[in-house]
């Protein structure tokens, strides 16, 4: 597990060693993935959908349930990654950086209950650059490349053709497109979330506790058998 490194801002090959590094670690770094991976290993999941920065969290739990299949038998699968093709979706202000909903700024960052007005309002401001082109080019053009790489995946082609597609457009255009793109695409799930927020009907509770029923149940059969192997 390296991630606390990286929670931490401290180089790749910082140590437990480094006094300095240990000064600044909370349990909280180390115990976070054992309770994601307690979360997936007591319905014994057996593919996880997981962003690729999680990924290493879901190496633990696989390694988890390996170690104690060894030792008591075939109780858990070893669980699946399921990674979507837009692995990392980078910040709208901060390109370098994944959009994250924790970011201080929200025009950082699409919601997935964002209005189209609220979309093309933080795609109109996203950091691109000065060059009047359209170019694909992460390293030296992070935020052009960002909004090609989100279209890319609403359009399904590559991001080469898209930068080919607008090679003689402008920024402007290229932002437009991209926005009305999310907002198209956001529309049903939008809607959906509106309909339930102004549900009268207790929809939300009922699902909710059908599934603390469900999840309670799956995870009561799994620790019987984890007691049982155990000879507990």
């Amino acid at each position: 597990m390296t991630q606390w490194k990286s929670k931490l801002q401290l180089p790749e090959d910082t140590t437990l060693d480094d006094s300095e590094a240990r000064a600044q670690l909370r349990l909280g770094l180390f115990s976070y993935p054992v309770l994601q991976a307690a979360d997936i290993l007591v319905h014994r999941a057996t593919h996880v959908p997981v962003g690729e920065d999680q990924r290493q969290h879901l190496e633990f739990s696989r390694y988890t349930a390996n170690s104690f299949n060894h030792l008591y038998g075939p109780i858990f699968p070893t669980p699946e990654a399921l990674i979507s093709p837009a692995k990392r979706v980078m910040s709208l202000k901060e390109p370098g950086s994944k959009m994250s909903k924790s970011h201080a700024d929200e025009r950082s960052r699409i919601i997935l209950t964002d209005s189209p007005q609220q979309i093309h309002k933080k795609i109109k401001v996203a950091l691109t650059d000065s060059e009047p082109t359209i170019t694909y080019d992460p390293s030296h053009r992070p935020g052009v490349s960002n909004l090609i790489e989100i279209l890319s995946h609403f359009e399904g082609i590559s991001c080469e053709e898209i930068a080919a597609d607008f090679q003689s457009a402008s920024l402007r255009s290229l932002k437009e497109h991209v926005a009305s793109r999310i907002a198209h695409h956001l529309q049903e799930t939008r809607e959906r979330y509106v309909e339930l927020m102004e549900d009268q009907t207790g929809i939300l509770d009922t699902v909710a506790q059908q599934g603390a029923e469900v999840a309670q149940g799956s995870a009561a059969r799994t620790m019987r058998e984890v007691r049982d192997a155990m000879g507990m």
